[in-house]
């Protein structure tokens, strides 16, 4: 169920704000947005692949892959709480880790990562990775592990990166591929490197 409140009373917001929930809580122009917390099956999904990424992506890069990052812009840096998402995961290489600034990150990460659950507003949040910049965003559905890959391109908009013939969706920023393997699964590579089958959770 949805719901629409013009202002949270100050009692409201300070018992949010001590709950386990409020950790996944953005903040959108002002307005506070309040997701479920996602279930095992998403955090699980989201831990096994950032240390796929972390392994086989960043580790030879001298790369990072963070999970559940404050993500704002340079200009709301000084009350950027103020307008705030929080990907599943950020992949950020080496020239672009002036961006982290512990706390939270101010500009475009290489690759926003976003596990997609029932309901969710996974899609509303491209304009704003659009707006930053953000070069690809990534979109896992949380059942199925469906993998679908977006390329930032004119206007800015982000636009949906074909699968080859043989079903793996390539990532031009990266070189990582996903294939979905059928059911709950989905495999990974890096370059021409061999393919891992993540877990199912």
């Amino acid at each position: 169920m949805r719901a629409v409140i013009a202002d949270m009373p100050k009692h409201w917001l300070a018992e949010r704000k001590n709950s386990e929930a409020a950790q996944w809580d953005e903040v959108w122009e002002g307005v506070l947005h309040m997701p479920p917390m996602p279930n095992r099956i998403h955090q699980r999904f989201s831990r096994d692949l950032q240390a796929f990424l972390q392994t086989h992506w960043a580790a030879p890069l001298g790369a990072q892959v963070d999970q559940e990052v404050n993500l704002t812009t340079p200009e709301d840096e000084g009350h950027w709480t103020l307008n705030f998402r929080i990907p599943d995961l950020v992949l950020l290489p080496p020239d672009r880790f002036h961006i982290d600034k512990t706390e939270y990150m101010a500009g475009a990460p290489l690759v926003v990562v976003e596990v997609k659950s029932p309901r969710d507003e996974t899609y509303e949040k491209f304009p704003f990775y659009a707006k930053l910049g953000v070069p690809e965003v990534w979109v896992f559905d949380r059942d199925t592990r469906a993998p679908e890959l977006y390329a930032l391109a004119a206007g800015p908009a982000y636009q949906a990166v074909a699968a080859g013939a043989d079903g793996w969706a390539v990532s031009a920023a990266t070189g990582v591929a996903f294939r979905h393997a059928g059911g709950a699964k989905v495999a990974a590579r890096v370059g021409g490197g061999a393919a891992i089958e993540l877990p199912a959770g």
